[in-house]
């Protein structure tokens, strides 16, 4: 029922965020745009097997209509890093009544593109952030619009002191997703032009 669909690298600006993707991978990001609803921004990659990794911020110029902010952004302190993943599903009724905690839908657009959301009322994903934020795609999806930069997802790390519940509550397999056992923490492999990379 659920597909990756793709990463978050969370900053306090989208120029940090952007930033340190780009130092890491070796490869330019492209413009996103802006997200009325909860007032960010971002920027994306390309990554192979229609996935894509997303830089976001809060919009210092934005009055957002909704909070609050997602993706724990209310909460983000401290330096521009990886936090956050995403899962798709087509059936996002089904996923609702499954997966409670992922929280309530939120209709979104960004330019063409339209999506519902699931969004905890805190803002910020169960398990210390580490649930994915689940979505369903009703207009294309971001990645086959985005320029190839040679990047592909290699690894998913994810580690929680409750991570063998995680793992049975999602019930995804994939084999670059690797859920264990451990202090709160996300971390991921790329392979880039540059050879591995990690963020």
């Amino acid at each position: 029922m659920l597909e990756l669909d793709h990463l978050v690298v969370v900053g306090q600006t989208l120029e940090e965020a952007r930033a340190v993707i780009e130092e890491a991978l070796g490869v330019p990001m492209q413009a996103g745009g802006k997200h009325a609803v909860f007032g960010t921004h971002n920027a994306l990659l390309h990554l192979a097997d229609g996935l894509y990794l997303e830089a976001i911020a809060k919009d210092p110029d934005a009055v957002p209509e909704k909070t609050p902010c997602w993706y724990g952004l209310d909460h983000h302190s401290g330096s521009a890093r990886l936090t956050s993943w995403a899962c798709r599903t087509s059936q996002p009724q089904e996923a609702a009544a499954k997966w409670p905690e992922a929280g309530a839908a939120v209709d979104l657009r960004r330019g063409a593109y339209h999506w519902t959301m699931f969004v905890p009322e805190i803002g910020v994903q169960p398990y210390d952030g580490l649930f994915p934020a689940l979505l369903s795609w009703h207009s294309a999806h971001p990645a086959p619009q985005l320029t190839p930069q040679g990047c592909r997802l290699q690894a998913l790390y994810v580690t929680h002191p409750d991570g063998a519940r995680l793992q049975t509550t999602l019930q995804l397999k994939d084999p670059r997703l690797q859920i264990a056992t451990g202090p709160a923490a996300i971390s991921a492999e790329f392979e880039t032009p540059h050879g591995l990379r990690r963020l």
